[in-house]
């Protein structure tokens, strides 16, 4: 409980909007996307991912754990392929190092492929992999949204982190 107040105190402090976002990419998705009046669910964790396959017309996506989210999904898109071999939005509870490498080993994932991490502050384990997670050399865009947060392994964008209120 304590965890959660204070991380979310220091997620405001560091957080920003559309405004110091450098990248054409992010700023886009956070402009047209997040920041798109369109509401597919109350809950923040259910609705960035809906808005995110809308905005980027999504048609693999693999979501492991929310049985809410992918009744969700096939309501709203009904062409979209669930839980295909690849994806191109992978929506996880968890993600460590171990399950990431692996998704880039076994070839899971492409280029535009996006991983959205449900409640990364729910708890000081989770926040901490998270930090490690981003980190990693391969990934080169990281979104923080407190709620969720974003990874990309856009070869062609140069590796930044962004702390973005929704």
């Amino acid at each position: 409980m304590w965890f959660q107040i204070i991380s979310y105190l220091k997620f405001l402090v560091k957080s920003t909007n559309q405004h110091g976002v450098h990248s054409p990419f992010v700023f886009n998705y956070v402009t047209r996307c997040l920041y798109s009046p369109k509401r597919y669910h109350k809950s923040k964790s259910i609705s960035v991912p809906l808005k995110t396959i809308a905005y980027f017309n999504f048609d693999k996506i693999t979501i492991k754990s929310n049985l809410m989210l992918q009744t969700l999904v096939e309501q709203n898109f009904p062409n979209a392929k669930l839980n295909s071999n690849t994806f191109d939005l992978l929506f996880v509870d968890v993600l460590d190092i171990p399950l990431f490498q692996k998704l880039i080993s076994a070839d899971k994932m492409n280029n535009d492929s996006l991983i959205l991490v449900d409640s990364i502050y729910s708890n000081r384990k989770k926040k901490e992999e998270w930090d490690r997670l981003i980190a990693l050399p391969e990934i080169t865009v990281s979104i923080d949204m407190y709620y969720c947060g974003l990874i990309s392994i856009r070869k062609e964008q140069v590796k930044e982190h962004f702390t973005i209120r929704i």
